[in-house]
């Protein structure tokens, strides 16, 4: 709170600092917000046409709506016009939100015209041209700076001699940008906490994300989550109230944005009674409470720890733990071997946090695991766990020392010294690990990683980094405690049997992940994709045989290498996604639209977000999804239950995960029949949970 405080106390300076420096504005040398004004279609005197204002931002800039919300500064105009002529109301295009530091501005980010009514004087000749002059001010800003701007603008209005001639061709469009006009007008009522508000639309209006922009300045807590409900033909939102200057009034207006694409109603409303209850409607500015950032840290840490019992993680994770413990190296050799691997996991998370964050500031609608929904990744994941399940086999070892390798010659080895290719493969054993473990999100990391969605970018790198320390930790307890190591088993031929069978997890991810190559690319492209491999692993083969005759390996290595770039460029174009699979359940494909006609329906949700890569998916669907008691509850509590199948890219999945704080899959959510709220589940599923949410 005290934090907010502060953040609205320096926007308020910045404004105030705005309006001293707008008449110094003008010395700049290029506006980084250009502005035209441009005349509408002629009109008879005293007849009215339309003067347009264009603002034209630079990439990265943005101008603001009439009340620009937390900080930012609306237009200023000051015309100059004959005598007999006037200008009315500046109407603005619907906005965009744009969330700064807690901070909700109402902006526009690309080019957009304020139009402006204008009564063309009675006495006017036909024929002749109005001048009109206006002297604008504006902010123009980027999320770290702001530059106040001014323009001295002009234009003449034609006089109509007889029909009006066309307008400018873009009057059109920006006039199509225009909220309309509701023809009803609405009530509020208002106390300490709330500002509840009316608004008389009909309930069959496609609502998708939608967000009121209030005209009365410091009336509502702009960053606040805004709640809607239907109420038959009537939309009921509640506004949360401004924490300073809070302050009443006798009219409100606003406007309603309907969904992403910028279309929305301009409203007014006057005090009166506001209807109670009504279904709720999902909205994507509800976001959710996040916990405090040291908690989101333990979270992060506990659930990378739980990352390496994942059977991919595993067998990497113990073999290379006794290869530490075996080997006789030096305490010194140890803890810097033990840094190596934790520096690849952290920078490999830090790597794939990073790529998710941009492509979200990019506009990508995308989550955790996000490279997992596409086709080639999924591919390249299962040459390197088949190849690593081969070398776990004995069929062919690792060159770079300190991997998972040393066949059962090398079983006994050991070496003192601290020798460079140690850390490196330990380096790179790392960045493999960390790779592998981040399909799902587990127990404790949903949080944690649903939070580095919704915060800036520092403390969201630091969840990620806190997520590879946790993935690290088992390895880096190996390296720095010394009697951790004295207790694992002495050396000796059961290593070479104990490595064998951890070619059986490996072995089943990659079956894992073939099957998943053929549900993400389609039936040509996993035979495609099985067939490179078989090529690669037969040039592993010869390499392997080559290296028990203690030849040199490198030609067919290099052979195999070359094979595997060469089957992931020739693949075949991925099938596109398949419809969503049977469910015991009779699930429906979800959507938004599908959720609220649910809702509206009065019936018990369930929304069940999966993908096909998601290990933990797949464990809570046979354990407590598709089974008979739970389809015979959901059925006789009418539950309408809606399937969100992720393992392909949705922007829309994607929307609704972030909307819950949600960064990835696994996610249930329930939602009781009535104006009943969201209910997120957890994320190990019990058959007795769902049996007893149905018979609630």
């Amino acid at each position: 709170m005290e934090k907010r405080r502060y953040s609205l106390f320096v926007a308020l300076m910045c404004q105030m600092l705005a309006l001293v420096l707008m008449p110094l504005a003008a010395r700049a040398a290029a506006p980084h917000i250009a502005a035209e004004l441009v005349a509408g279609p002629a009109a008879a005197p005293g007849g009215e046409t339309t003067i347009a204002i264009h603002m034209t931002p630079e990439k990265g800039w943005h101008g603001y709506w009439s009340n620009p919300g937390d900080a930012g500064l609306g237009m200023q105009l000051d015309w100059t016009l004959p005598d007999g002529a006037r200008t009315g109301a500046p109407r603005y295009p619907v906005p965009q939100t744009l969330v700064v530091s807690g901070l909700m501005n109402h902006v526009y980010e690309s080019d957009y015209a304020v139009l402006v009514p204008f009564t063309v004087p009675a006495g006017a000749a036909p024929g002749s041209r109005i001048p009109v002059h206006v002297r604008a001010q504006w902010l123009a800003c980027t999320e770290q700076i702001c530059v106040p701007e001014q323009a001295d603008l002009a234009v003449e209005v034609p006089v109509a001699t007889g029909p009006s001639a066309p307008a400018d061709p873009r009057f059109a469009e920006w006039q199509r940008r225009l909220p309309a006009p509701l023809d009803a007008a609405g009530t509020f009522s208002l106390d300490d906490r709330a500002v509840r508000l009316a608004i008389p639309l009909p309930a069959a209006t496609p609502l998708e994300g939608p967000h009121v922009f209030v005209g009365e300045d410091k009336l509502i807590d702009y960053a606040g989550a805004q709640q809607f409900a239907w109420k038959g033909d009537m939309l009921i939102v509640t506004l949360p109230r401004a924490k300073l200057d809070a302050r009443g009034t006798d009219r409100l207006t606003g406007v309603l944005r309907l969904n992403a694409a910028g279309d929305g109603i301009a409203f007014s409303a006057a005090p009166g009674t506001v209807p109670v209850g009504g279904v709720p409607l999902a909205s994507d500015d509800a976001a959710p409470e996040l916990p405090s950032l040291p908690l989101l840290l333990l979270a992060a840490l506990a659930g990378g720890l739980l990352l390496n019992v994942m059977p991919c993680v595993f067998p990497i994770l113990s073999l290379k733990a006794l290869s530490l413990a075996r080997a006789g190296e030096s305490e010194q050799h140890a803890r810097i071997e033990g840094l190596a691997y934790a520096a690849g996991v952290i920078l490999a998370c830090l790597g794939l946090g990073a790529v998710l964050l941009a492509l979200r500031a990019g506009g990508e609608q995308v989550g955790w695991a996000f490279q997992l929904q596409e086709p080639l990744v999924v591919v390249g994941l299962l040459f390197l766990s088949a190849v690593i399940t081969a070398n776990l086999l004995g069929l062919f070892e690792f060159t770079v020392p300190g991997f998972a390798s040393g066949g059962p010659s090398s079983s006994g080895s050991s070496s003192g010294s601290a020798r460079p290719g140690h850390f490196r493969g330990a380096f790179a054993t790392g960045l493999l690990a960390a790779f592998v473990a981040t399909p799902c999100t587990g127990p404790f990391m949903a949080s944690a990683m649903g939070a580095a969605l919704l915060l800036p970018v520092l403390p969201a790198m630091t969840l990620f980094a806190a997520l590879g320390l946790g993935i690290a930790l088992p390895f880096l307890a190996v390296a720095f405690i010394p009697a951790l190591r004295r207790r694992m088993p002495r050396p000796g031929r059961w290593m070479v049997t104990f490595r064998y069978w951890m070619a059986l997890p490996m072995g089943l991810t990659a079956l894992a992940l073939a099957w998943l190559t053929w549900k993400v690319g389609g039936t040509g492209f996993a035979l495609a994709a099985l067939a490179g491999l078989l090529f690669v692993l037969a040039a592993l083969f010869v390499a392997g045989r080559a290296q028990h005759r203690g030849k040199s390996a490198r030609a067919a290595a290099l052979i195999a290498a070359a094979l595997a770039v060469l089957a992931l460029v020739v693949l075949p174009r991925p099938a596109p996604p398949a419809a969503t699979s049977d469910s015991l359940l009779a699930a429906k494909p979800f959507s938004e639209k599908a959720l609220a006609e649910a809702r509206a329906a009065g019936k018990p949700v369930f929304v069940w977000m999966t993908a096909d890569w998601c290990l933990t998916c797949k464990v809570n669907e046979q354990v407590a999804i598709e089974r008979e008691d739970t389809r015979a509850a959901f059925e006789k509590a009418g539950v309408v239950v809606l399937r969100g199948d992720w393992t392909r890219r949705d922007p829309e999945i994607t929307r609704y995960l972030t909307a819950q704080g949600a960064a990835g899959v696994p996610l249930y959510v329930w939602y009781a029949g009535g104006a009943g709220k969201a209910e997120q589940l957890p994320q190990v599923l019990t058959p007795e949970l769902l049996a007893g949410k149905a018979g609630a």
